[in-house]
Order: C-alpha cells, then structure tokens, then sequence
C-alpha cells in the first residue's frame, strides 16, 4: 500500500480535529493533531490575541511534516489537521514522504465566527480569526486535494470528502 496523507485544513473553527478524527477512525489511520505540535511560543502568542507571521509557522510545519515522515518511514498513511492556510505552508508539508492530499473545510464566515466565540477549551481566541481569513489562500489547481462545503454533522462531512477525494 502506497502511504498517504489527508490534511485536513482551514481557518480556526472549521472542525479540522472533530472531522479529521472521525476520517482517520473511518480509515482506521492514525490522527496527527497540529496543533499539539506548535512550540510553547507560538501557543503563547496565540493565546494572548497575536497573530503568529511566518517565522513562528515554519518551525511547526516542519514539525508536522516530521510527524508525517515518521509515520510514513513505518509504511502508515495519516490524518493531519493543521491549518495549511498558504500555498506556501502546504508546499512545505507536500515534501513528505507519500502522498499528501488536503481536505479544506469551507465553513461560512459567520457560521465560523459563531462556532468560535462559543468554542470552549481552546487556546485561539475569537479575535485571531480575521487575521487567519485574511491569510487562507484557497487551493490552486495544482494542489492535490479538495474544498469540502461543512454542511451537517462530521460523519456526513467525512463521507463528502470521501466522495470527493475519489471523484
């Protein structure tokens, strides 16, 4: 079996860590979390409302990309949800080892902003979400993947990807 890697994407809110978890028990993979792999700083910047620039994020994309290497040293395909929301930032995680594919999660903006004022236990305040619209480029042509519409509970999100990517 040929090892890939479905990052599932978008902005803060979108359900990247409850759909990317319910597609890798349905693949039965491993689910890589990115956001356990941020450095302490960058949670700390985060947490106090500062939108991190490119020099925190490319640290924590190798970081993920490691993580995915890892897996795919030992011959397993993965589930990552990491943001990715440049083109730039998906290049770097596109050097792992296997395929990569990515799942960008489309949610309408003030869907997104009401999900994320009432999220609880999360680190990534409200405030940081402009700042993380303003920065998602959405995925070009070239990029293996696809933009999946967040329309009901995760398990028909996971099975709209799922239809998607084999499409």
């Amino acid at each position: 079996m040929d090892v890939e890697h479905l990052v599932v994407m978008g902005v803060s809110g979108t359900g990247k860590s409850t759909v990317g978890q319910t597609l890798a028990d349905r693949l039965g993979r491993p689910f890589l979390e990115g956001d356990a792999l941020h450095p302490p700083g960058n949670v700390a910047k985060m947490s106090a409302g500062t939108p991190l620039v490119d020099d925190d994020r490319w640290p924590w994309l190798r970081a993920v990309r490691a993580a995915m290497d890892e897996h795919a040293a030992a011959g397993t395909s993965t589930v990552v949800a990491c943001s990715a929301l440049r083109g730039a930032y998906r290049e770097v995680l596109r050097e792992a080892q296997g395929r990569v594919r990515f799942v960008l999660l489309d949610v309408p903006v003030e869907a997104l902003r009401e999900r994320i004022v009432h999220r609880a236990g999360h680190w990534m305040p409200p405030s940081l979400l402009e700042s993380q619209l303003a920065t998602l480029e959405p995925l070009r042509p070239d990029e293996d993947g696809v933009t999946v519409p967040v329309v009901g509970p995760p398990d028909v999100v996971v099975s709209d990807a799922l239809a998607a990517l084999t499409a």
